[in-house]
């Protein structure tokens, strides 16, 4: 049994501990936003948040995370309105919408560590989540509109 904070929530899974966080979510959570891509953390569909970082929950035992704070992309924003989320919606930068959680949540991290940050930093950060329908140049600029409007919203609350 693995205990962890998921969501803001409490919650515990009874798997074998090698079992992927990905799988865990998927079968036995009942979140399907996290999307199963290559299976060996190249591609980046699968990505949460553990701790506030982007991570590959396809190879992220679950044995791992006990006492874990994980966010997924259904706990980012109850209502989908995360400044990322927004911009997103803004750029209309999904074409088949497949890795896009995984972009999101990669660029929720980003712009942690880059609130400003520049087309290097994100294409540095960004690089290794994979999108078929190549829209990284709509997922840089959206990931640019974000952080404009992440630094709006905390110079406002600051």
């Amino acid at each position: 049994m693995v205990k962890f904070k998921l969501n803001g929530r409490d919650v515990s899974v009874d798997v074998p501990d090698d079992t992927p966080l990905l799988w865990a979510l998927r079968d036995d959570l009942d979140l399907t936003g996290t999307k199963f891509g290559c299976g060996v953390g190249q591609c980046g569909a699968c990505t949460v948040l553990v701790g506030g970082r982007a991570t590959r929950s396809c190879i992220t035992p679950l044995s791992s995370l006990e006492g874990a704070d994980v966010t997924t992309i259904e706990g980012l924003d109850p209502n989908g309105r995360h400044a990322v989320q927004e911009a997103w919606k803004d750029i209309q930068v999904p074409q088949c919408g497949y890795c896009q959680s995984g972009q999101i949540m990669q660029a929720v991290s980003l712009l942690k560590d880059y609130p400003d940050p520049t087309d290097e930093e994100i294409d540095g950060v960004m690089g290794g989540s994979l999108c078929r329908c190549m829209t990284y140049v709509r997922i840089r600029k959206a990931i640019k509109k974000a952080a404009a409007a992440l630094r709006k919203e905390e110079a406002s609350n600051g």
